[in-house]
């Protein structure tokens, strides 16, 4: 089955403020991790189910997948994954 990815707006603006908080610091480190989050994409859409289940919801269909200390967070929909969120590693989600 082919996936289409799709970027929910809060999951843009969780990078966007990624990459504004990494760039304080380093330009270019910011840049490779804004790139490594969105290459991730690419491995979500072949292998979705590869993600783990994310433990605040328990729900088969909502993964995430890690990017160095980030947690991208989707739901899995029919052939439709959607990127709900990218938070720091340690931050508890609420249902959303």
């Amino acid at each position: 089955m082919a996936y289409q990815v799709v970027w929910s707006p809060k999951a843009l603006d969780d990078v966007e403020a990624i990459a504004i908080y990494i760039a304080r610091d380093s330009a270019s480190y910011a840049a490779v991790v804004v790139k490594r989050i969105l290459d991730a994409t690419v491995h979500i859409r072949k292998s979705p189910f590869s993600g783990q289940i994310v433990p605040e919801f328990g729900d088969s269909n909502i993964r995430e997948y890690s990017v160095f200390s980030y947690r991208m967070i989707y739901r899995i929909q029919d052939n439709i994954i959607t990127i709900a969120a990218v938070l720091y590693g340690k931050t508890l989600l609420d249902k959303f």
